[in-house]
Order: structure tokens, then C-alpha cells, then sequence
């Protein structure tokens, strides 16, 4: 089985169904999958072959979904690249991944207009010298069908990570991974033929792609796609299309929650709320919870590594348990906290997550050294350190990499920044260890807020929360904090004071 043919046998079953929906364009599976096959002949004309690399520069339109599927129905490779990319970031890509070919839309095209690196290039839209025309291409190729040849363990896709500490990696997939974790949401969070999936998300990114696409495609459901992410836009669009299942990062619930139309909008038709990509205090959990009138909130812990996956926490058990990333691993994963020997860890003390299952990476592509170091023995570590607690509900303590030692003492930065977070006014925080004289490193926090903040009560409500070694000893306060195209905070860039 691969995606390719899942496609295909609902393009069967359901002929008439709408599988897309995105600005006003409705597409049903079988027209989906007509222009899915159209588009693979397009490319093979144009001498793509089996195992060739294909990057997909588009945000979430109908195009990338075909796009998707085409690459994978002639037996390419699919190369999914950040759509707020700069030039010389997918030129990286390119060069890394081998790539023969671009696909790039329309709307973000000048980004990669003058790419260099790439011998075959696509673009939807107008007409640009040394591109290739998309819909040219789709509308005067054939239509017979092409039977993909691939199994379950032959490659698929190649995602590249966010790179906050370096160059970005690419994770490559095989079709067993990506099926393995689609399956695993379509039974977690009843994805059914009924069922339509609000994709606000980047698709570029593993959770909106291989988590929830997948999943719609996997059982026949209807996917509402938007290109970009406004809160009165998620509003408009479950109003509109009546969807069912929204995933987003924490960002997207916290802005809408501040919207007062939230209160009067229609989200009667909403059954799973589900956040994950980064973590939620539990006073950022309850605000969510009461501005979109829900308990149904869910979240999701897991590695792009890992397909996604890694755990879940249901909306009935976040009360009491907010903020933890839940207390078992999601259908075919397993999950253990271990220490730097690879041994369980006993409740209540911190060890690094590692993970089990048929959703786990093939490997980094181009990159044994980093593969190797990536597993303990087929399990995944995933830099994560964390905790049981006495009812084996997970808790987050901090990312391996951002642990300050100070006087040889480990202070997580995490338990730091959901105080920060906690004080009236702050709206996003970032710990890190600077370089200390005599302690090795002590702790910096940088901070954004909508208000002046008295920097000396803030200490003072600190020390109510923290052990003295804890607080910070620098406190800068900036417009927004630093974020890469993912956006994830980049911690490397606020280390720049030294105390003396």
C-alpha cells in the first residue's frame, strides 16, 4: 500500500465526495485524483523518474495537494519546503536533498524566481520565462491510468526540520511511516468519511501533512484547506464549511481566544479541538478552554522523527493534568523516560523521552553519523527531558540542549518561562544560560510585553515561585522574540550578555 493507491480506491469509493476545499474550489476525490494522475504524466514526460527528489515550494492550496500525490504516483520523492523560506534556505534544501525538481506557486513564486540550482521548474499562475506552466502541463497530459508500483517501506517524502541550532535535517520517510501515523489519528480522534478536517497549518510541516491530510485521505474524509492563518478566518471557515477537526499550534488558540467575536461565533459543528508543536501552560489551557467553550481540547506530543507521534492528552484529562503531554503513547507508538544509559527512570525523576514504532524515521537523509546517534537501540531519543508523575502523567521539564548548569546545578528553563508567562502583562518569555565567571552559566530571561513591566516585582513575584539559584540574574525585554520560519523561538540568538 502506498498513498498513491489510497488515493486512487477513494477516487473509487467515493466519486462525488468533495476531497479539497480551498478559496471557493471544491474538488472531488475523483477529480482529485484525475488531476493526480494527469500532473505524475506531466512529470514523467519531463523525465522525473522513480526516486527523484521533487520540492513542493506552495502553501496550503489545492495545487499541493496534487502536487503531493503526482510526485508519489510516478515513484518521486516528495521534497515539502517552508513556504516563508528565503532563497538561500530552499537552495539548501535543493542542494541537500539532490532535488531535479521545483513545483512552486504562484502566490509566494518571487521568493524562488531566480533559484539557480534546480533544473526543472514549475510554477502555477502566470506564464514566466524558464518555468514550466503548471496548468498547461495538467491540462494536455494524459489520463490513462499509472499504477504505483511502490510498497510500504520504499521512500515517500523528505521533511526537513526547523534548524534553530543549525542546518536544517531531512528526515526521510517510507510510505509505512507516514500510513502508520495517519491511521494512528484517523482511530485516536475518529476520523471518518463524514468528517472535515480544517488544514490551517503549514503542510510543509509533519503534523498538518502526514497527522491530519493523511488521515482524511486515508478514510475519505473532506479537507478545508486555507493558505494562511488569521483567527477570524479559522472563525469564518468552521462557520462556513461546518468542519469537524482543527489542529493548530498554541499560537492560533491564543490569538483567537482574544477575539471577542469568539463568543458569538458558531463552532457547534467543532467535535476535536487539537493543539501540539509546542506546550500550553495550564493557565494558557483554561483561558482556551473558556473562550472556545470546550473541554474537548487535546494535545499532541511528538517528533517530526516519529512521523509525528509520541502521546496524547484527552480533553477530560486535562483537568487537573494541564500542561502534561498525557499518559501513554498514541496506536503504534511506545514511550519511555530513560537516563543516559538507556535505563527507565522511576517516577517523579527526570529522564530523556525516547520513542517506539512503525512511525520512526527511516533516517536522515544524507546524514549516517546524526541517524545513528538519533537511537538507542530502534528506540528515538528525542531530546526531550521529562517526568513521571505518580499517576504516569508525563510532564516536559525542558529540551536536553537548553539546560543551564550553574554551579553544577541543572536549572530548566521551562519551569522558568511558565512563571514569566504567569505574571500579568508578559505574553511570551525565553530562558537561556549566559556565560558566568564562576558559576559556568547563570540564567537570562528575555521577554515581550504589551505593558511596561516594574522589572523588581517581577523578581519579587519570581522568588515567590522559585529557588533563589532560579531567577534570573539578567531580564531583557524585546519586541518579539526571535523565530525561524517554523516558528520556533531561536534560543542561540538571545545569548549575546555576559555577566562579569
Amino acid at each position: 500500500m502506498n498513498s498513491s493507491d489510497l488515493l486512487a480506491r477513494n477516487a473509487r469509493k467515493y466519486p462525488t465526495k468533495e476531497a479539497v476545499i480551498c478559496h471557493g474550489r471544491r474538488v472531488t476525490y475523483h477529480d482529485l485524483d484525475e488531476q493526480v494522475t494527469r500532473f505524475s504524466h506531466a512529470l514523467l514526460e519531463q523525465g522525473v523518474r522513480q526516486g527523484d527528489k521533487v520540492l513542493i515550494f506552495m502553501p496550503n492550496v489545492v495545487e499541493f495537494v496534487v502536487s503531493y500525490f503526482a510526485i508519489q504516483r510516478m515513484g518521486a520523492i516528495v521534497v515539502p519546503v517552508n513556504a516563508k523560506f528565503t532563497l538561500q534556505e530552499v537552495e539548501y534544501v535543493a542542494q541537500h536533498a539532490e532535488a531535479k525538481v521545483i513545483i512552486a506557486h504562484e502566490a509566494i513564486f518571487a521568493a524562488v524566481q531566480h533559484i539557480a540550482v534546480i533544473p526543472l521548474k514549475i510554477k502555477t499562475g502566470q506564464q514566466v520565462a524558464g518555468w514550466l506552466h503548471y496548468e498547461t502541463m495538467i491540462q494536455s497530459a494524459s489520463s490513462q491510468t499509472i499504477e504505483c508500483q511502490l510498497n510500504e517501506d520504499d521512500a515517500s517524502t523528505i521533511l526537513y526540520t526547523s534548524g534553530t541550532t543549525g542546518k536544517p535535517k531531512g528526515v526521510l520517510f517510507s510510505y509505512r511511516n507516514i500510513l502508520t501515523v495517519a491511521q494512528m489519528i484517523a482511530v485516536e480522534m475518529e476520523v471518518k468519511p463524514e468528517s472535515r478536517i480544517l488544514l490551517m497549518m503549514p503542510l510543509t510541516h509533519s503534523a498538518p501533512l502526514h497527522l491530519f491530510l493523511m488521515a482524511g485521505v486515508f478514510v475519505g474524509s473532506t479537507n478545508v484547506l486555507t493558505p494562511t492563518f488569521t483567527p477570524d478566518l479559522l472563525m469564518d471557515s468552521i462557520e462556513q464549511e461546518k468542519t469537524t477537526h482543527f489542529f493548530g499550534a498554541p499560537v492560533a488558540y491564543l490569538l483567537t481566544a482574544q477575539m471577542p467575536r469568539l463568543q458569538s461565533a458558531d463552532l457547534s459543528s467543532m467535535k476535536w479541538w487539537v493543539y501540539g508543536g509546542a506546550p500550553l501552560s495550564e493557565n494558557e489551557v483554561r483561558f482556551i478552554q473558556q473562550s472556545f467553550r470546550t473541554t474537548n481540547l487535546t494535545c499532541v506530543y511528538g517528533l517530526t522523527e516519529a512521523g509525528p507521534s509520541g502521546s496524547l492528552l484527552f480533553g477530560k484529562e486535562h483537568e487537573g493534568k494541564a500542561g502534561s503531554i498525557g499518559q501513554r503513547a498514541p496506536l503504534g507508538t511506545e514511550i519511555r523516560i530513560v537516563n543516559d544509559s538507556g535505563e527507565d527512570v522511576p517516577a517523579g525523576e527526570v529522564g530523556e523521552i525516547v520513542l517506539f514504532g512503525e512511525g520512526n524515521m527511516l533516517g536522515y537523509y544524507r546524514d549516517e553519523a546524526a541517524t545513528n546517534a538519533a537511537f538507542i537501540d530502534s528506540w528515538l531519543k528525542t531530546g526531550d527531558l521529562a517526568r513521571k508523575d505518580e499517576d504516569g502523567f508525563i510532564w516536559i521539564v525542558d529540551r536536553k540542549k537548553d539546560v543551564i548548569i550553574s554551579g553544577g546545578v541543572n536549572i530548566y528553563p521551562k519551569e522558568i518561562e511558565d512563571c514569566l508567562l504567569s505574571f500579568e502583562g508578559i505574553f511570551e518569555a525565553a530562558v537561556v544560560g549566559v556565560p558566568h565567571p564562576q558559576w559556568g552559566e547563570t540564567v537570562k530571561a528575555v521577554y515581550s510585553a504589551k505593558q511596561d513591566i516594574d522589572e523588581e516585582a517581577l523578581k519579587d513575584y519570581l522568588e515567590g515561585q522559585l529557588a533563589k539559584y532560579k531567577i534570573p540574574r539578567i531580564f531583557e525585554k524585546v519586541e518579539a522574540l526571535p523565530r525561524n520560519a517554523s516558528g520556533k523561538i531561536l534560543k542561540q540568538s538571545l545569548k549575546g550578555q555576559e555577566v562579569r
